[in-house]
C-alpha cells in the first residue's frame, strides 16, 4: 500500500473566517482586523494559487465549491469529515463543532464518482456524535498506510474508542499519546495530530517536544525506527508556524513533493530542508490568512484520494 497519491480533494470556501465554535480548543485561530467578506476574499485568492502550483506541478486537484447556503467557515479543511481508502472505502468523521457538520455533503461523493473512482462502501462514524465522541478524519490521525498504522494525540476531537473502532474497521495498529503545546503558561492539549506531525514515506516530521510523556516519546520513536523512517525533528516555534501540517504527494509523473505553507517553509533551518530534499521536493504556497483565522495549513486543506479507479 502506498503512503502517497497524486490526487486530492480541495473544498474551495464561500465563507471563511474565524470560526468561533472551534476556537475553544484550536489555540492557533486569531483574530484579523478585517470584515468577514475581505477575509474570505483573501482566503480565496490563497486558496486559488495553492490549487493552480499544485496543478503546476502535475499533481490532479479535484476542487468543489463550498455550499453557499450553508454557514461552514471551515469547510477549506475537508480532510476532517472525509478520509478515502485503495480498498474502495471512505470513512465520514464526527465533528466537535457543530457548524462543522454541515460540510459533509453527499454531492462531494457524487463529484468525486464522475472522476472514474469507485466507492465501495461507506463507514460512517457521525453517531458518536450524540454521545460527544469526536474523532476528525485525518486531523485527529496521521496515517501511515504502508505500515498499517494510526498516530494519534488524544484531544477533546480525538476520542480514543473511536480511534480504536477506526483501527478495527481498517485493521490499523493505534499509535496513542498525549501532545502539547504552551498557551500562556500552560500546557494544553494539541487540538489535531496533524499540526504535530506529518508521515511521508520515507520520513517523519515531528515535533518530538510536543510530548510531554517520556515513554510516549519512546514509543513514537521506537515505532518509527522499525518502520525505516528517518525522525525530523522541529520545535515548538516551528509548531506555531504550521512545520508538522504537511502532505507528502506525487505528480502524474511520480514525482514526490511535500507540500506546506510558505510560513511552515520559512520556519524550517538550512539543515532540516536538506534533509527533506533527500526525499522529496518541497512545494510551498502562502495561506496566511487562512492560517491565522483558521487555525489550519495545507495539509487541512487536501483529502487524499487513494480509491481504485474505472479503467
Amino acid at each position: 500500500m502506498k503512503q502517497t497519491t497524486n490526487t486530492i480533494l480541495m473544498v474551495r470556501p464561500s465563507g471563511f473566517r474565524k470560526n468561533e465554535q472551534t476556537a475553544v480548543n484550536n489555540f492557533y485561530q486569531e483574530d484579523i482586523a478585517l470584515e468577514n467578506a475581505r477575509i474570505n476574499e483573501k482566503a480565496q485568492q490563497e486558496f486559488d494559487d495553492f490549487v493552480k502550483k499544485l496543478k503546476e506541478h502535475g499533481i490532479e486537484v479535484i476542487v468543489v465549491a463550498d455550499d453557499k447556503s450553508t454557514d461552514t467557515p471551515d469547510s477549506v479543511f475537508p480532510n476532517n469529515w472525509i478520509s478515502f481508502h485503495a480498498n474502495g472505502t471512505i470513512a465520514i468523521y464526527p465533528m466537535f463543532a457543530e457548524n462543522r457538520r454541515l460540510e459533509r455533503r453527499e454531492d462531494v461523493l457524487e463529484e468525486i464518482e464522475s472522476k472514474g473512482f469507485i466507492i465501495n462502501e461507506i463507514m460512517d462514524y457521525t453517531a458518536a456524535e450524540d454521545e460527544g465522541s469526536f474523532l476528525e478524519g485525518t486531523g485527529s490521525m496521521v496515517l501511515d498506510r504502508t505500515h498499517k498504522k494510526a498516530y494519534c494525540a488524544l484531544s477533546p476531537r480525538a476520542n480514543e474508542e473511536l480511534l480504536i473502532e477506526f483501527c478495527e474497521d481498517f485493521e490499523y495498529t493505534p499509535v496513542i499519546f498525549a501532545a502539547y503545546q504552551t498557551v500562556g503558561n500552560k500546557r494544553e492539549l494539541i487540538y489535531h495530530t496533524n499540526v504535530m506531525m506529518c508521515v511521508a514515506d520515507a520520513f517523519v516530521i515531528v515535533c518530538l517536544s510536543a510530548i510531554d510523556d517520556k515513554k510516549e516519546r519512546k514509543s513514537l520513536l521506537k515505532h518509527f525506527k522499525e518502520d525505516g523512517k528517518k525522525v525530523i525533528d522541529i520545535s515548538e516555534t516551528q509548531l506555531t508556524q504550521f512545520a508538522g501540517n504537511m502532505l507528502q504527494v506525487e505528480n502524474d509523473k511520480g514525482t514526490s513533493f511535500l507540500v506546506m505553507s510558505e510560513s511552515a517553509h520559512l520556519s524550517l533551518t538550512t539543515f532540516q530542508k536538506k534533509q527533506i530534499n533527500q526525499y522529496c521536493t518541497i512545494l510551498s504556497s502562502s495561506l496566511e490568512t487562512i492560517e491565522t483565522c483558521g487555525g489550519g495549513s495545507a495539509r487541512c486543506m487536501m483529502a487524499e484520494i487513494f480509491l481504485p479507479k474505472n479503467v
